[in-house]
């Protein structure tokens, strides 16, 4: 037992990976044990125990520490992607009818659109790994479904009001796991959540459906966003993987990306958060996950974040996942606000009711104590608001929207659906109405809504979507794209109200949502279109084909603006643009990167042997061409050039190689806006192809200009291969 013990310590100290979630006594720890370097006999021994491998480690490690109270914990094992386990030992991530039509798939359903029907008969499984679902819904109902295909490894477990009967040929698996979540000194409320795959907070549920939910007509939330729902790739299978209570655990959604991979899924979409703090991707767990699943072949999508509009706060980055920004489509709910000075504002609400007209005003002081500038449960005077309109500003993290009523950084007007009549002013418009209030003795005000219109300016980059610069990889532009994520209709569940308060006893069946948690599963989505019509494609493939179509302009003719200040919205918050599923799905051209180019980026990053081997298994030491490869090198579909602020004339070279999906002989002359400051040379500036799947390469050099002052920000150009209707454009910074 002894020599048993100092060889599992040894595979311990020198091979696992781990990750901390929290702790009391005890912390929760992802074990990853590289089976590449665990000799025959030390593993022999493992497995000739009568008892699981994994525990024989634990209790191994119980054995060794005599002052050890209480014995390491199993949380999860793993043994296919990730060899190893999840254990408590010794020593918060949520980020959602028209965008269907603003996308443009609507009106394809003919012979070569994404919803045509030779596309949808391919059965393409979308793994959402969030809150859970609410499987009765009918954005999940499986009429007209084949059966469920036969290469699916997954299950649905049973739980809490869920059942396997509440699975069926489109909501094909349900799993649930929450061994983090408890191992970080966390409870599961059996009041008001499900200790299943069931779906108590909705967020889930909203997800689901706007990737893959079924045709539901006259969807609506209190008669407004009247129409047809319908997800991304609505005759999608879709896997449920439920991992938030609300609170979510690193190690429940690893090891709910570890199932998932088992399980057999095509597309992963994950409306989660993680810490804005930049670190190396080894030591982001998600995106050690993330790579696993692309290297199986499923393409990772996630949220960027909803940190915005500040810089540097987009999360998720790694290069083999899709970061999704948000941006608003061309639908909007509008309200007036008419001061009694006369001035009027426009801003957004849900409510449908009579105009509210004439009311008097009220604000911080003169609406109750301390805090009810925020609107603070408990701060507000009864006596003093009743029958008045209040003014309440942002202010309180740990309130929602829909229990104060605010607005937020920039001139967003994602709102909330209030129990109240209501209406959310941008900041500039919130300004003046405080002005206003401050200087009348007064002040009165009138508010009329109009319901619901269309075909507004869009889209446009939302304040709250998180930004670039990329910290953890600055060679990589970061977010890659944006797509509809604000005030989003989608399904929600059963009992859960509107607004998510307790206190609110509507039930709706289809709810409005903002967020990139919202804007992620409409790109896994159209991404699974993507798969359907491309059945061989790469993931990295799939990702160009969705970064080089994407566009910049509006529906009005103009650069997408951004709705921090109006501004023109830059590479740092659309990526490559909007998404573009039409165009996505024949671009002409493909950027396409393997698992083995991955690898020689992080040999590029300087990472050591042990690092890299947390993404491959077996990797011994980087080759010396790949020690001296360029981070920028890596064959991206975006080029992010970083000079020194105080380099005069300098130049750097990046070498891309494209592939022909499109025309078999065709030809593509390039066309480049350089970056302010910088100017660029493309060789060759002609590709010539013979045959499709032929691959060409091109070098762009990108030399810094001299000046007397040195760049401080950014400046932003694209590259753009053109021939015939194909244009494949990328960013330049």
């Amino acid at each position: 037992m002894k020599i048993l013990n100092a060889a599992i310590m040894l595979l311990l100290l020198a091979l696992m990976a781990a990750i901390s979630t929290a702790s009391t006594d005890k912390q929760a720890y992802i074990v990853r044990m590289d089976k590449t370097k665990i000799t025959n006999s030390t593993f022999s021994s493992l497995v000739s125990i009568t008892k699981p491998w994994h525990q024989a480690v634990l209790e191994s490690l119980a054995d060794g520490d005599e002052l050890e109270a209480t014995p390491p914990e199993l949380l999860y094992s793993y043994e296919t992607a990730l060899f190893g386990f999840a254990a408590k030992l010794s020593s918060k991530y949520l980020h959602t009818t028209r965008s269907p039509f603003f996308l443009g798939l609507t009106g394809k359903k003919g012979k070569n659109g994404p919803w045509s029907g030779s596309n949808l008969h391919s059965d393409v499984i979308i793994g959402v790994v969030d809150s859970g679902i609410w499987p009765e819904h009918v954005s999940f109902r499986d009429h007209g479904l084949s059966p469920v295909p036969e290469r699916w490894r997954g299950t649905c477990e049973k739980g809490t009001k869920f059942s396997p009967s509440n699975c069926n040929k489109k909501l094909i698996g349900a799993r649930y796991f929450y061994g983090g979540y408890l191992a970080a000194g966390e409870k599961i409320n059996e009041t008001n959540e499900y200790v299943s795959t069931r779906d108590a907070s909705g967020h889930g549920t909203h997800t689901a459906s706007t990737a893959g939910g079924n045709f539901v007509e006259q969807a609506n939330l209190f008669g407004v966003a009247n129409g047809s729902a319908a997800g991304m790739r609505y005759t999608a299978r879709i896997a449920a993987y439920k991992v938030c209570w609300p609170g979510c655990s690193t190690i429940d959604i690893l090891t709910a990306m570890m199932k998932a991979i088992e399980d057999g899924v095509d597309v992963l979409t994950l409306s989660l958060g993680s810490t804005s703090e930049a670190v190396p991707y080894w030591q982001d767990y998600l995106a050690i996950a993330s790579y696993f699943a692309f290297k199986s072949g499923i393409f990772v999508a996630f949220s960027a974040g909803n940190s915005g509009p500040w810089a540097y706060t987009a999360v998720n980055t790694a290069p083999w996942i899709m970061t999704v920004a948000a941006s608003t489509i061309d639908r909007s709910f509008p309200a007036i606000i008419k001061l009694g000075n006369g001035e009027t504002f426009e801003g957004s609400s849900f409510y449908t009711g009579k105009a509210l007209k004439g009311l008097p005003i009220v604000y911080g002081k003169t609406a109750g104590v301390t805090g009810a500038a925020h609107c603070i449960p408990g701060t507000l005077n009864p006596k003093l608001v009743k029958g008045k309109l209040v003014i309440c500003e942002p202010g309180d993290e740990y309130m929602t929207q829909s229990e104060r009523g605010s607005n937020t950084v920039g001139e967003d007007l994602a709102n909330e659906p209030h129990v109240l009549p209501d209406i959310l002013l941008g900041t500039s418009s919130s300004k003046a109405v405080i002005k206003y209030v401050n200087s009348t003795k007064a002040p009165i005000g009138t508010i009329v809504f109009k319901g619901t219109t269309y075909g507004n300016r869009a889209p446009k980059l939302a304040a709250f979507s998180s930004r670039g610069p990329n910290l953890a990889g600055p060679d990589v532009i970061k977010p890659d794209i944006t797509a509809p994520g604000v005030d989003i209709l989608a399904a929600w569940p059963a009992e859960t109200s509107p607004s998510t308060l307790e206190s609110d006893k509507r039930r709706v069946s289809f709810n409005i949502v903002s967020g990139t948690s919202i804007s992620c599963p409409h790109v896994s989505g159209i991404a699974a279109l993507i798969k359907s019509k491309h059945k061989d494609w790469s993931p990295a493939a799939i990702k160009s084909a969705l970064m080089t179509t994407a566009y910049t302009i509006d529906n009005k003719g103009k650069p997408i603006s951004d709705l921090k200040s109006h501004a023109l919205a830059t590479p740092f918050g659309i990526g490559s643009g909007h998404v573009d599923p039409i165009k996505a799905s024949d671009p002409g051209l493909i950027y396409d990167i393997t698992a083995d180019d991955y690898i020689s980026y992080l040999c590029s990053l300087k990472y050591n042997e042990s690092q890299i081997a947390l993404f491959e298994e077996g990797f011994i030491e980087c080759k010396k061409e790949q020690l001296a490869m360029q981070p920028g090198d890596l064959n991206y579909p975006s080029f992010a050039v970083n000079f020194n602020r105080k380099a005069r004339n300098v130049t750097i070279t990046y070498k891309r190689t494209v592939t022909n999906v499109g025309i078999p002989k065709s030809t593509y002359k390039v066309s480049v806006e350089a970056p302010k400051g910088a100017y660029v040379i493309v060789r060759p500036k002609v590709l010539s192809f013979k045959k499709l799947n032929q691959k060409l390469s091109y070098k762009v050099s990108f030399i810094g200009l001299s000046r007397k002052k040195p760049v401080v920000n950014s400046a932003f150009g694209s590259l753009m291969w053109v021939s015939g209707n194909y244009r494949v454009k990328v960013p330049l910074q």
